[in-house]
């Protein structure tokens, strides 16, 4: 029988704390395991809400439980590496929620939501190609230093991120923005080099 939502992200989520070949092996905090530094409900928030709309419940819908379940448990593991080597330093194992923002429970929320974008718009499926669609965020974030701008006046110092939903809402949004910009960008110049290239073809075969 298919576990509840809920049920089915706090198995995932231990799988992903205790899985060796998991981005998050021993990262999460878990009574079993006190020394993680990313809080569960954080993983489990990201995971629901993909139940909910989003790719994962796409790959329990189209395939069986056991093949969709380690497509939800590959996605999360490789999105996050790939966060790991886009931010290395706020992301560094010494880091914790007072010291930086992306292992705090607002940025792992809201970078779920980039998680999605990258997802279901691009394809994303390895550490690789999400870290390609990441690219465009490195030195526009404040983790753990500096000050956010989300535009309208709104400034913020990075410690003012909260885990509360108005923070993980307007965080989010403002990386989506980022990151949907450079989406359109890439796929604008995309399409202007293969122009460019049928242009050429056509004028080498004139000649």
């Amino acid at each position: 029988m298919r576990l509840s939502n809920r049920a089915f992200a706090s198995a995932l989520t231990a799988r992903l704390n205790y899985t060796l070949n998991s981005s998050l092996f021993t990262q999460i905090y878990q009574h079993t395991n006190p020394a993680g530094r990313i809080k569960d409900t954080a993983i489990q928030r990201v995971i629901m809400n993909s139940l909910n709309d989003g790719i994962m419940r796409e790959f329990l819908r189209q395939s069986s439980e056991e093949r969709g379940t380690k497509q939800c448990f590959d996605l999360i593991s490789e999105f996050y590496r790939a966060v790991g080597m886009v931010f290395p330093e706020a992301w560094d194992p010494r880091q914790t929620p007072r010291t930086s923002r992306l292992v705090h429970g607002a940025g792992i929320i809201a970078m779920g939501y980039v998680m999605e974008v990258l997802a279901l718009l691009e394809g994303a499926r390895t550490a690789t190609q999400f870290a390609r669609g990441l690219g465009c965020l490195v030195d526009r974030t404040a983790w753990t230093s500096g000050s956010w701008d989300f535009g309208n006046g709104d400034h913020r110092n990075w410690r003012a991120i909260q885990n509360v939903n108005r923070d993980i809402v307007t965080l989010a949004q403002h990386l989506i923005n980022i990151v949907r910009a450079d989406m359109r960008t890439r796929r604008s110049e995309s399409a202007e080099h293969a122009l460019e290239r049928e242009v050429s073809v056509r004028v080498a075969a004139a000649s």
